[in-house]
């Protein structure tokens, strides 16, 4: 009561510092007073608590609630989804250079060589394939890609970025 000056407050206090006891009560050491950890973690988880509700915002009708908005979380896999439609649309060619240098990091000389052709190609088929695929995406050039999935946005971003 000294520390909440509510009752109901006070009752749900002693509450969380006794479930807090039990669960650490390997912790407690013999020798010691037991009243005095008692009320160390009394006192600790009143001020835990005060520290929390500075941070709160109080709401009781929901106007700040109706507020808040997240995306879903399906939106990376509708992403990924558009991004291999997209990318079955290149031609043979093109996604071979994506795939060699974006996912598979390899250089462009060294995709040239595994394709048998000359820099320049590889440079150019990686060129076209990168802004084809933002034109089917309709993606701006100078516009980042926006995948909330982990997976795809390391194949996605690698591959676009290590063309451009």
């Amino acid at each position: 009561m000294s520390l909440c000056r509510n009752s109901a407050s006070a009752d749900d206090l002693v509450q969380d510092a006794i479930e807090k006891a039990w669960v650490n009560f390997d912790k407690f050491q013999p020798g010691t007073k037991m009243r005095a950890w008692l009320f160390t973690i009394l006192r600790n988880t009143y001020y835990s608590n005060r520290r929390k509700t500075k941070r709160e915002v109080a709401d009781p009708d929901g106007v700040f609630a109706a507020q808040l908005s997240e995306k879903p979380a399906h939106d990376g896999h509708l992403q990924l989804q558009e991004f291999r439609q997209a990318f079955t649309k290149l031609s043979d060619e093109q996604r071979e250079a994506l795939i060699l240098i974006g996912a598979g990091g390899f250089s462009c000389e060294e995709a040239a060589e595994m394709c048998g052709c000359a820099v320049g190609t590889i440079k150019s088929r990686a060129n076209r394939a990168r802004r084809k695929l933002a034109e089917l995406l309709h993606l701006n050039e100078d516009a980042p890609i926006e995948i909330n999935d982990g997976r795809t946005a390391a194949v996605v971003s690698r591959g676009i970025r290590a063309i451009s």
